[in-house]
């Protein structure tokens, strides 16, 4: 019985290859896909833990482009913030693991697919859902179905002798393209903070003072940062090793699950921020009123269904090509200054720019109407609460 189990190096799912080649005694391959933000050491750690758990097979997928123009580009172009407050840094790369761990199930010849989710998170479901739609396969998942704590499933490792990935007994980290994802004990009290080492990094002090980036736009996606071009993957990390360095991006997410419960989460997601923080200046600038609501609330259902490990629904192709169609004109530059643990939009410029002072300058003067006309406008909009406060007794302000 050949298994691929899609693999990260961490604690459930090195604890899945030994069990597996016991339990079923599978032949058992390891699949990691890189979607961004490990280094080319860190990935060969990742290989280096699976042949010494004991797996048959390493195999490395690098989809950083695949899930940038599959799935990152919607949540920059549309402005999707979990909450008002996360990126959705797991949801799309999880989503594309699991395409890419399938094709390599296909390719493999495999008998089953593995993962290695706990039965109490999100990922069991994007990974299934995947799956099921891609494979006709079984699907084996040892950390669910026995219901280990991460104290069972280390032990499990030390009583055979086998490496324990670094810092399994405090944190769940999850690192990629889109952000950084923190669990530990600490995330399931509402009221507790996180400690300072569970940020990450290497300790070092933000940067002080401050300093300006250029972010570069064409068609609601950047494209060069201070001048210099860069393909999105490229971008997005250039921009987030920098932001690390002033402390730009960390934030905690308190929200429902798929499961329907409530989940917390710590998260270091710089680029994304300020990302989707300049695209939507950069919109006001460019679209109409109606077509950055529009936009922005069907961007925001796409993201819940992205979350929800719904990717494959047919609704989330049509509601894709209406948020790229509102992009044609979301071309120019977005001035962004770094200060420690903080950023600030501070300008904007498009050729397609809606703010023309030819036609007026706000709080000003105007070209297009006189003082007669904008009294008639303001008269006329009165009408509907006028008329509504004449019949609404004590419902007016």
């Amino acid at each position: 019985m050949k298994v691929v189990l899609a693999f990260s190096g961490g604690l459930d799912t090195s604890f899945c290859v030994p069990y597996l080649k016991e339990e079923p005694g599978a032949e058992l391959i390891t699949v990691t896909v890189n979607t961004g933000g490990a280094s080319r050491e860190e990935m060969e750690v990742i290989a280096a833990q699976s042949a010494a758990v004991g797996a048959d097979g390493h195999v490395e997928v690098d989809a950083r482009e695949a899930v940038y123009e599959g799935f990152v580009a919607t949540l920059i172009r549309g402005n999707v913030l979990r909450g008002g407050v996360y990126p959705l840094s797991v949801a799309a790369e999880r989503t594309q693991q699991a395409m890419e761990v399938a094709r390599m199930a296909r390719e493999l010849g495999a008998d089953a697919v593995a993962h290695g989710s706990t039965g109490a998170g999100n990922d069991q479901v994007r990974f299934d859902v995947v799956f099921r739609v891609l494979l006709d396969l079984p699907i084996l998942t040892p950390v669910r179905d026995l219901g280990f704590s991460r104290e069972q499933s280390i032990a499990y490792l030390e009583e055979r002798g086998l490496p324990v990935p670094g810092g399994a007994e405090r944190y769940s980290i999850n690192r990629g393209l889109w952000g950084t994802t923190l669990g530990g004990g600490w995330t399931h009290d509402p009221w507790t903070a996180p400690p300072e080492d569970a940020w990450g990094g290497d300790g070092a002090p933000p940067e002080a003072g401050s300093r300006e980036v250029v972010i570069s736009w064409e068609r609601g996606l950047p494209t060069a940062l201070d001048g210099e071009p860069l393909a999105g993957p490229a971008l997005v990390e250039r921009l987030g090793g920098l932001l690390e360095t002033y402390g730009i991006g960390r934030g905690i997410h308190l929200g429902e699950t798929v499961l329907g419960i409530k989940g917390r989460i710590g998260f270091v997601a710089g680029a994304p921020l300020v990302l989707i923080a300049a695209h939507k200046e950069l919109e006001k600038l460019v679209l109409t009123r109606w077509q950055s609501f529009w936009k922005d609330h069907l961007a925001a259902f796409w993201g819940d269904r992205l979350h929800e490990g719904q990717a494959f629904d047919p609704v989330m192709k049509d509601i894709a090509a209406m948020i790229a169609s509102s992009q044609r004109r979301v071309t120019g530059e977005t001035r962004v200054r770094l200060e420690a643990g903080r950023f600030a939009v501070t300008g904007v410029r498009s050729p397609h720019g809606l703010m023309d002072p030819s036609v007026a300058r706000y709080g000003e003067e105007n070209a297009l109407w006189d003082g007669t006309e904008a009294a008639a406008f303001a008269k006329i909009a009165s009408i509907p609460s006028l008329l509504a406060a004449r019949h609404g007794g004590d419902d007016s302000p």
